[in-house]
């Protein structure tokens, strides 16, 4: 192959990774906007200055639009990093800790997990992903919280329950709605989940 097209072929691939990146930051920019359920290929084109067909080429279905949305923002917007809660042994220290960072993570993020929990429902691919992904990953995080508070049983049902029930955002979101700030909504969640713990309830 001749240096001129090995050039050509290098440039052609640029151009594509180029327009992808711009549809991709299109529909990041419209699930975070109007909400999956309501982004239409033909808005993704306008804003990302190609045309329906460009989009097609890149994305066929709305499962891989879906995908590609949601890993480009979550690499963006890592959520909090697990490891650190682990190594605090204190179940209401780590709780407490566990709190704060996603409360913090959920008010940086906020217009995005609004219309991502209210669009779940209404677009297939993108339950899919929040099942497979995000609510797989309240699921471990529910596991770390849960460790050292001796529930067995019903008891360990009703406390993870709870746990649960504290570190989702509609959560967060209903607490601050309210007119409380992240720590005191943080404080309000610890509480409930202490009256699920054994050791607060007998």
């Amino acid at each position: 192959m001749s240096g001129r097209r090995r050039y050509e072929l290098k440039e052609r691939a640029r151009k594509q990774a180029e327009t992808r990146l711009k549809i991709v930051e299109a529909l990041v920019e419209l699930h975070e906007t109007v909400g999956a359920s309501r982004a239409t290929v033909g808005e993704v084109a306008k804003r990302a200055g190609v045309n329906r067909m460009t989009v097609y080429n890149h994305f066929a279905t709305e499962a891989e639009m879906v995908a590609a949305c949601t890993s480009h923002w979550i690499e963006r917007h890592p959520p909090p990093d697990m490891a650190g809660w682990k190594a605090i042994g204190d179940p209401d220290e780590r709780l407490s800790r566990a709190l704060a960072d996603l409360y913090a993570y959920y008010r940086e993020t906020a217009a995005m997990w609004t219309a991502a929990y209210r669009d779940a429902p209404l677009v297939p691919a993108l339950g899919t992903i929040m099942d497979e992904t995000w609510f797989a990953l309240l699921d471990t995080t529910v596991d770390v919280l849960a460790a050292g508070r001796g529930a067995r049983g019903r008891a360990r049902v009703t406390l993870r329950a709870a746990l649960r029930t504290a570190i989702d955002f509609p959560t967060w979101s209903r607490l601050t709605g309210s007119g409380l700030g992240d720590d005191e909504a943080a404080a309000i969640a610890s509480g409930f989940v202490r009256c699920a713990s054994p050791s607060t309830r007998r």
